[in-house]
């Protein structure tokens, strides 16, 4: 469509303006004029085989009426190669501000192709000339440029000019700070929209790992800072290479030495109290905080005199030592921490256990015996799943279809150990007849009974559960059976066997048919 209008605006008038090369190449006029304004190439970044428009930033001055388009750069004439012909204002849309939004009408693969080379390479700038639709004095002009960073890619911005952004970091809280609190550095990264990474650095050394910029800030969070001075900055790389890398002023941050953490230490004897001699005698510390490292010393104290009984090393914050050599008489126990650096954790002692070694009583031998008792089940079964109701007639009243009838007797068998008790239980699906017609279980009810039981057990009947009146298949109620209710509870192992009266109230809306129902017994 593009092509066509720049035909009719060539044939329209153009020859008294441009040249036409032997090629067919259109060269731009000679003539020049003020630039008045500029033109902003879509898109911004494209390929040499992507269609193109550019948007003036205001109209062309009066009496201009047509507009044309000249392309000059590497591989072009040096004056230029229109890449629209002289086109009238109407022709293209506008802005609001009265600019126009004139599409190329080629490719610049195109106008490549047209001009005889096939690289594209550096800056090609366009010039929209305002002038009349004949005569060649031109009334201003606007001008865009586009940058070829490959042979096939452009962008809209100079790849030598960089835009300069900013970093500032923040650290949290303020310094000074002890060893081991957690450190916040915050860089915020502007112009707003920069994409990029953040790079801390501490001293001039990498901390952690670079973070991404988003909303303009990008954070890191560390307890690692050691003791003493440190000079902390932010390094900001652009992940658009349109933009230039910027690092932010350092912030001198002190961190001071912890002081050494206190530790407790608690001591357990095993067994408690007293031990015959020659048994064993098991010693356990433990030391907090667990991360504390160093060594335990076990003492004995015996009629005034200590002596240690073993140094054993801390691990996870326990430490242990078990003994069968311990003299007959009183004893005091005590576990002394040591730190491994004094400057990290403090020691601390655990108290005297008094302790009493008795005389030797001797050995003795022993031998297990073990009988195991079985878990038992709990059962649940019925011999005739199936029970047909007669069919249901019109009651005294005339406003419900009614039967009754009876489950098949129940039998369950407990043979758990433990005797931990049942109850048994029944819900009732809705009856179908296996199309569309149903009966809402809500109108089946019960009379639960007991038949017999074993000796041992203690078994009583659930509660009546009437039927509703005649509930419409559709009503979400739980009347009668739709909720579980109760058949029996029992106590005791054995087997017992109960049973059920039913009771069924159908709607006279009841479609004739055949109407099934499943009644689920549970026992737990």
């Amino acid at each position: 469509m593009l092509k066509n209008k720049f035909s009719r605006a060539l044939a329209g008038g153009l020859a008294g303006t441009v040249a036409v090369l032997t090629a067919g190449l259109l060269v731009a006029p000679a003539a020049h004029a003020d630039e008045i304004g500029t033109a902003v190439a879509n898109p911004a970044r494209g390929s040499d085989t992507q269609s193109m428009d550019f948007t003036m930033s205001g109209p062309c001055p009066d009496p201009s009426t047509n507009i044309l388009v000249y392309v000059q750069g590497a591989g072009f004439p040096d004056e230029g190669q229109n890449v629209v012909g002289n086109s009238p204002f109407e022709t293209y849309n506008s802005t609001e501000t009265g600019g126009l939004i004139i599409p190329l009408t080629e490719t610049m693969r195109d106008y490549a192709n047209e001009a005889g080379f096939s690289t594209l390479q550096g800056k090609y700038t366009f010039t929209v000339t305002c002038r009349k639709a004949f005569g060649d004095t031109i009334y201003g002009e606007f001008k865009s440029s586009i940058w070829f960073t490959s042979n096939t890619t452009y962008q809209s911005t100079d790849p030598d000019v960089k835009t300069a952004t900013s970093t500032a970091l923040a650290v949290s809280p303020n310094s000074p700070v002890t060893a081991g609190t957690p450190v916040t550095l915050t860089a915020t990264v502007g112009p707003a929209g920069v994409a990029g990474e953040v790079q801390f650095k501490d001293n001039g050394a990498a901390l952690g790992t670079p973070k991404a910029v988003n909303g303009g800030t990008a954070a890191l969070t560390t307890s690692n800072l050691s003791s003493g001075s440190h000079s902390l900055t932010a390094e900001f790389t652009p992940s658009d290479t349109a933009y230039a890398a910027s690092t932010s002023t350092a912030v001198d941050y002190q961190v001071n030495v912890a002081p050494a953490t206190a530790t407790t230490t608690a001591l357990a004897v095993s067994p408690s109290g007293t031990a015959p001699q020659f048994s064993p005698v098991k010693l356990s510390a433990t030391v907090a905080p667990a991360a504390a490292a160093g060594s335990v010393k076990f003492q004995d104290t015996v009629g005034g005199n200590t002596s240690t009984l073993a140094t054993v090393p801390v691990n996870g914050g326990e430490a242990s030592f078990t003994t069968s050599s311990l003299p007959k008489g009183d004893h005091a126990f005590s576990a002394t921490f040591v730190p491994a650096n004094t400057a990290d954790y403090l020691g601390s002692d655990s108290g005297a256990i008094p302790y009493v070694i008795g005389a030797f009583s001797g050995v003795s031998a022993s031998e297990d015996i073990t009988t195991t008792v079985e878990a038992g089940a709990l059962a649940i079964s019925v011999d005739n799943p199936h029970v047909t109701l007669p069919s249901p007639v019109l009651n005294a009243d005339g406003d419900l279809l009614t039967t009754a009838g009876k489950i098949n007797p129940v039998t369950l068998t407990d043979t758990r150990a433990g005797n931990p008790g049942w109850s048994a239980s029944g819900q009732v699906t809705d009856f179908s007849d296996g199309g569309t017609h149903a009966i809402n279980g809500q109108n089946l009810g019960w009379t639960p009974n007991v038949i017999d039981h074993s000796p041992a057990q203690t078994v009583t009947a659930g509660t009546k559960v009437d039927a509703a009146h005649g509930a419409e298949a559709g009503d979400a109620g739980t009347a009668g059976l739709k909720s579980s209710r109760s058949l029996a509870i029992g106590t005791g192992l054995g087997t017992a066997h109960f049973g059920a009266d039913l009771a069924l109230n159908a709607p006279t809306s009841t479609v004739a048919g055949t109407y099934t129902a499943t009644l689920t017994l549970t026992a737990i």
